[in-house]
């Protein structure tokens, strides 16, 4: 055997090593063609079928011819042909196939009907001829399974096989084939191939016109209370390129129908334990599918009250102590011709507390015209569905525990609202609390409150002193000094009262008297008048009594500006009257005096005091005045 047919020799069995098939002509010929024995490829892709073949030493090809062979025939058709490196087609020439370089058979595009056999023929001339073959797969991955559930509930009392779904996956090559799984666990057959006597499962195939092909399962079986909860799922099984995969469809569930068999009947509420104001809502579930139909009522006296929703639910708003009682959920279920009844009941428990009610000795009516000195008892009483803690509040301040107050030897100071709180301690939310307020008045002589004991002042100069009165009835307060008066009256029964005067020798020893008096009696302060020493302020000043005296600077410079004015005035008129003093306009003008003095100059001064106030002034000579003289004054400016 010469040198090349030895290396020939060597490269067949190594390709034949590989798994190649290698072929050779006749007897004589020294060609050798190695191809694979399997081809895959995906449809649309392309496929390259390899065709490898030893040149003798000095030896050049001639031609390829590549020929197709349909599966289990022995007819050829001759594709596509190469001679001295130029490529040939028979009429009709086929665009997707060429040669390659290498001499290999590439198909683009590849559609189901290119999966025949292949022959690769090598001719050589003076060499021989010599052909091989390889076999072409076209494989298509199918579509993700589509489940098509039953639209009905399947009973768990039904007897016979119920369909629950059907599995398609679309468009496959080679055939697939689909597998059915409940909880990851597959429906397999019994011991004897058979399915077992619960399940049923029917699988269709379809072959498209595209040559592709749609597989289809049904799933039918008899089910239990337990699988509504079961996750089912089918699963397709294929081949691509060689390779086996799988892909599953979305995982589902049955609508199982079973029969209640408990009932549950729960309050739910805003806390533990219910109280009033709250939004409540009953709540009757059955444990059965479909859920069935609910009545909901409240039982009193055997009667029906409270009708509930046929969906299990009550609702009850803002309620009160009037919705306590026994509550009713009645479920008739009807599965499989057979009536279920259940009944459940729960207790409704509103806690409440009720206004409390105020007591007293004497009657509450009586206790606006309590007299100072009396005694007084009050009783706060409320009602509530638990233990309940009393305390009486006076101006936001607890003054006293416990549901009983006792005013003893009441004075003015007693006087005011008091709060009775009732509060009811709820485990795990605040407590519940009203309250209840009454009004205590105590009738009394005035309490006068002066704002020093002792006034350091020098002859001669003004001063104003004020007096502060409470009481119940209405006070009036007096001065024993001639002044002008002030008086205000401000918030509750309290009377303020401020007297401007000129001291003088006689008030220094005497001192003065500020009286506070209504129809329960008279109450007196006195105000010492001492002499400031000349060049100091005495260290028994305070600032409070700096700070009036200063103000009582500020009322006497106002009354010498009106005096001021006033003799102005004067003077213009009597410049006038001289005929000294010509006016802007014919005639005369003439300024009307008192009757009894028209040759005074008077100076007329409106006060605009209420008359309850100026019924509290005194006149120049010591004497009060009516209400009626209290209207205006006269400054007599005669030299």
């Amino acid at each position: 055997m010469s040198r090349c047919r030895l290396a020939s020799f060597a490269r067949a069995c190594l390709l034949l090593l590989a798994g190649c098939c290698c072929s050779r002509g006749g007897a004589d010929s020294n060609v050798a063609v190695y191809m694979p024995d399997l081809v895959e490829a995906k449809l649309g892709d392309t496929a390259i079928i390899k065709c490898e073949f030893a040149l003798p030493e000095n030896g050049s090809y001639v031609y390829v011819n590549w020929y197709s062979m349909e599966k289990g025939k022995m007819e050829r058709k001759k594709l596509i042909y190469m001679v001295q490196g130029k490529e040939h087609q028979d009429e009709p020439p086929n665009d997707r196939l060429s040669i390659t370089p290498d001499f290999f058979l590439k198909i683009n595009k590849v559609v189901l009907q290119d999966a025949k056999n292949y022959v690769c023929q090598v001719g050589l001339g003076m060499h021989g001829v010599a052909e091989n073959r390889s076999e072409l797969h076209v494989s298509k991955a199918p579509e993700k399974p589509e489940i098509q559930k039953t639209n009905r509930g399947i009973s768990t009392g039904d007897p016979h096989l119920s369909e629950i779904a059907t599995c398609t996956s679309r468009n496959g090559y080679p055939t697939p084939t689909l597998t059915w799984y409940k909880d990851g666990v597959p429906l397999k057959l019994d011991g004897n191939g058979e399915l077992l006597t619960e399940i049923e499962i029917r699988p269709g195939l379809i072959k498209e016109s595209s040559g592709l092909w749609t597989v289809r399962s049904t799933l039918s079986a008899k089910v239990t209370k337990e699988d509504r909860s079961a996750e089912f799922y089918c699963q397709v099984s294929y081949t691509l390129m060689g390779n086996n995969k799988t892909s599953k469809s979305d995982s589902f569930k049955v609508d199982v129908h079973y029969p209640s068999e408990s009932l549950r009947f729960v309050v739910d509420a805003p806390g533990p334990d219910v109280k009033e104001g709250d939004n409540v809502t009953l709540r009757c579930e059955a444990d059965g599918n479909p859920p069935p139909l609910y009545t909901l009522y409240r039982m009193e006296k055997e009667e029906v009250s409270e009708q509930g929703s046929e969906q299990g639910f009550l609702h009850l708003y803002n309620i009160n102590k009037e919705r306590s009682g026994v509550y009713m959920c009645k479920v008739l279920d009807l599965q499989d011709v057979m009536l279920v009844e259940l009944t459940a009941n729960v207790t409704l428990l509103v806690n409440y507390l009720d206004e409390p009610m105020i007591t007293s000795v004497p009657p509450v009516t009586s206790l606006r015209q309590l007299q100072e000195g009396e005694d007084a008892l009050l009783t706060c009483n409320a009602t509530g569905s638990k233990p309940l803690a009393f305390h009486w509040e006076k101006k936001g301040r607890v003054i006293e525990k416990g549901n009983l107050l006792n005013l003893t030897n009441v004075s003015f100071d007693t006087s005011g609202k008091y709060t009775c709180v009732v509060e009811m301690p709820m485990p795990g939310t605040p407590a519940v609390s009203r309250s209840k307020q009454v009004q205590v008045t105590v009738h009394a002589k005035p309490v006068l409150v002066a704002r020093k004991e002792v006034v350091h002042v020098q002859s001669g100069e003004m001063v104003n002193l004020t007096c502060t009165g409470y009481s119940t009835p209405p006070l009036l307060i007096s001065w024993s000094v001639n002044g002008s008066v002030f008086t205000s009256v401000m918030q509750g029964h309290q009377r303020n009262s401020t007297v401007l005067f000129q001291v003088t020798e006689a008030l220094l020893e005497s001192g003065v008297n500020c009286t506070a008096k209504n129809r329960m009696g008279t109450t007196q302060h006195h105000f010492m008048l001492a002499q400031r020493q000349e060049g100091g302020t005495p260290n028994a000043k305070t600032a409070e009594q700096t700070a009036q005296e200063s103000k009582g600077v500020i009322i006497v410079a106002v009354v010498i500006c009106i005096l001021a004015i006033a003799v102005l005035g004067a003077v213009l008129y009597f410049l006038h009257k001289k005929g000294k003093l010509t006016c802007g306009r014919s005639g005369k003008q003439e300024i009307t005096k008192p009757e009894a003095h028209k040759d005074e100059i008077v100076v007329e001064v409106k006060s605009d005091k209420l008359p309850e106030e100026a019924g509290l002034l005194q006149g120049a000579n010591g004497e009060k005045r009516s209400a009626g003289d209290q209207g205006e004054k006269y400054i007599d400016l005669r030299n």
